[in-house]
């Protein structure tokens, strides 16, 4: 691998120039994978044509058709059982982390993106494995990632303030901010309750630092773009509280209105140098639609 920076998608789209069988299609344009595995995608009913699900590997394809490959990991029909993986390769798996679903869960019949993800990765390799690197609280949804083996899980986690460059996070909050760009830190503790709070005392508490961005507001709520220096537990949360501003939905740290029936936080962007590889990867995704709609943008 160079050290040039890699961006990722989470789809790939084709549009057809000429008539033929579907399979021959996908063997043509995904030239780095096996035939097993383009059967695999239709299998698995991660092949659309058109906007529509196709599973027949004769299908036939008309020019100017599109054709869609999602990368997606689905069980059930609950939305937040459906995974959209943003990268995967030998060492990784990086997934859009839906609202409301764990990162990980001690209970073995629970539902979370832990589970989900084994469950895919077994489906090529009964022995295969992932290991969690870091996490998103259940109700924050976005870039999560996943390690492959415990090799590269061991790396990230020994030196992620060193390798990790970005970690950026939309936020919906409560109101209209005064200043409308800025720094905290403090410490964060937390209570036997599991309630963190913050101190200003230094050394009283693990260090949190926060900067923040207004990107539009509206009468009632502030769209913000964060970019965090530290990744403490509940710390954008617990941070947006002490300026008077709680994210929406989050009746935990204040909030008092919740419109859009969510916790209004996302992680957007993680951008990380690759510790065997020295390259720069960085994964992104959009603000939700329904913060979108909610902040008028």
């Amino acid at each position: 691998m160079d050290n040039k920076k890699s961006k990722t998608i989470a789809d790939r789209v084709f549009v057809v120039t000429e008539c033929s069988g579907l399979l021959d299609f996908l063997t043509l344009k995904l030239t780095n994978q096996s035939r097993n595995n383009i059967k695999s995608l239709l299998t698995h009913r991660q092949v659309n044509v058109d906007g529509r699900v196709v599973t027949q590997h004769d299908f036939p394809l008309k020019e100017e058709q599109t054709v869609r490959i999602v990368r997606s990991v689905i069980r059930g029909q609950k939305e937040k059982d459906v995974l959209q993986i943003l990268y995967e390769d030998a060492d990784l798996i990086v997934i859009n982390k839906p609202a409301g679903l764990l990162a990980i869960t001690d209970n073995k019949n629970g539902v979370s993106a832990y589970h989900l993800l084994t469950d895919y990765v077994r489906r090529a390799n009964p022995k295969a494995r992932i290991f969690i690197v870091h996490r998103l609280d259940r109700d924050t949804s976005g870039v999560l990632m996943f390690a492959k083996n415990e090799k590269l899980k061991l790396a990230l986690q020994d030196n992620w303030g060193g390798l990790v460059t970005q970690r950026g996070y939309v936020a919906i909050v409560e109101g209209r901010l005064k200043e409308k760009s800025g720094r905290i830190r403090s410490w964060l503790k937390e209570t036997k309750t599991l309630l963190v709070y913050s101190s200003p005392k230094v050394g009283d508490g693990l260090e949190a630092i926060t900067n923040y961005q207004v990107i539009n507001e509206t009468q009632d709520y502030s769209l913000l773009n964060i970019q965090l220096e530290t990744g403490r537990k509940n710390q954008i949360r617990v941070h947006m509280k002490e300026l008077g501003h709680s994210v929406v939905g989050d009746t935990k740290y204040g909030a008092r209105t919740n419109p859009l029936k969510r916790l209004g936080l996302h992680a957007h962007k993680l951008e990380f140098r690759h510790p065997f590889a020295n390259q720069l990867l960085c994964f992104e995704t959009e603000v939700p639609e329904n913060f979108k709609a909610l902040i008028k943008l």
